[in-house]
């Protein structure tokens, strides 16, 4: 690597880059720096052995490449001999770059190698990667790509887009994965990625999976030290739109962004609403199989973020831990404009609880937070109700072409 490249990249040791995926909540195998061979030796001591000793350097990306690795050390004389064997190589290379080594367990796992990484892509930013991963990583080119931040439904398809997504399911014998769990951990990591705007490249190679769980064995970041970091070509998760809220001593409901993965929530929540709900929401009659078919509720589901929001109302049973949709409240961007059109229907056994009422509060917040001039809304003239609501949050009401409605506005 060239001075002129060092300068505008860091490379984390593995033991900070453990220490990242550790804050996000992946799990990681215990990594100790040592400095000498007899550090080295009093630390494989306290863990036990067979132990693994890997370079320590900030120079270096791929330890393996220069000998760098040595496994399955089973005494003190075999880490002895392993940590003057790196030395020797690395400083023949760069005398600079040794800094000495990191000591962690041996793991004899049986399970799959896979590769979990991002790096930064001129056009849309950071782009992530998964695949079969371990030494052979170039020679399987078994991978997929995706764009962060994930939901767990993007995350099974990026799994599904891979050969060994199969094997993962469980094959010949050899136990499936959990494949929820892994999900999770995709998503976690996509987080890193996108709250983490600094990072230049990311990888965990291998991350280890087996029917016990995940663990990264080995992890290698390299930051940026610019100051114009590439954003995300999706909106993250808007997460500060998420909030708590009860009503008549009732148990809180969180009202917070739409998920993809709310789909199965929002069918039952249109199987509970009555005839006249549906009528004053849509100023005619749906058909309930027209509302929960898969194609409408994906568009409703799965959307950017950044040219509408929709705000669902998610009461989880105390007792059976189950959730509920009780109520949605959707502001969709109209073309060519800065402003927004609203729309808000609730359960009919939440209805004059004030749910809707807080609903329409947070949309309009939200408007105000994005910067939007107005938002207008749409109300059949026999919608009292919702006529009342928007009077009392500061709608102004205005007489509107289409026969038999009102259009609703607020300045923002």
């Amino acid at each position: 690597m060239t001075s002129a490249r060092k300068s505008d990249r860091r490379l984390l040791t593995e033991y900070e880059s453990k220490q990242l995926l550790a804050a996000y909540g992946i799990p990681t195998i215990a990594t100790s720096i040592a400095t000498s061979d007899r550090e080295a030796v009093e630390i494989a001591d306290r863990l036990g052995y067979p132990v693994v000793l890997k370079l320590h350097s900030e120079t270096i990306t791929h330890k393996t490449d220069v000998g760098g690795v040595q496994l399955n050390l089973g005494d003190a004389n075999a880490v002895i001999s392993a940590f003057e064997a790196i030395a020797q190589r690395v400083r023949a290379i760069d005398p600079a770059a040794f800094l000495g080594v990191t000591v962690q367990p041996m793991v004899n796992l049986e399970g799959y190698e896979l590769i979990l990484g991002s790096s930064i892509d001129p056009q849309f930013g950071p782009v992530m990667l998964f695949g079969s991963g371990g030494q052979l990583v170039e020679v399987f080119q078994d991978r997929s790509l995706a764009l962060p931040p994930l939901n767990t439904t993007l995350a099974r398809r990026m799994m599904e887009q891979t050969r060994i997504y199969k094997a993962l399911q469980g094959v010949r014998g050899r136990s499936a994965i959990d494949l929820v769990k892994l999900e999770q951990l995709l998503v976690r990591f996509s987080q890193l990625i996108v709250e983490q705007p600094q990072i230049s490249e990311i990888d965990i190679n291998p991350l280890l999976v087996s029917p016990e769980g995940a663990i990264a064995l080995d992890a290698r970041v390299v930051l940026k030290t610019t100051e114009n970091p590439i954003s995300p070509a999706i909106r993250p998760y808007p997460t500060q739109y998420v909030h708590k809220w009860s009503t008549d001593g009732d148990h809180p409901i969180t009202i917070r962004p739409i998920r993809p993965e709310d789909e199965p929530l929002m069918v039952l929540f249109h199987q509970e609403l009555s005839e006249e709900s549906v009528y004053l929401r849509y100023a005619h009659m749906v058909k309930l199989k027209h509302r929960i078919a898969h194609e409408r509720l994906t568009r409703i589901c799965f959307i950017d973020y950044d040219r509408e929001m929709v705000l669902v109302a998610d009461r989880q049973d105390p007792e059976t831990s189950e959730h509920r949709i009780l109520g949605v409240a959707r502001l969709s961007k109209l073309h060519g404009t800065n402003q927004a059109e609203f729309a808000l229907i609730v359960s009919d056994s939440y209805q004059q609880r004030g749910l809707g009422t807080e609903l329409l509060r947070r949309l309009l917040q939200i408007g105000q937070e994005e910067k939007l001039e107005a938002i207008v809304g749409y109300i059949l003239n026999s919608n009292y109700k919702m006529q009342s609501l928007c009077k009392k949050l500061g709608f102004e009401l205005q007489p509107d072409r289409g026969e038999g409605m009102l259009k609703a506005v607020f300045v923002c």
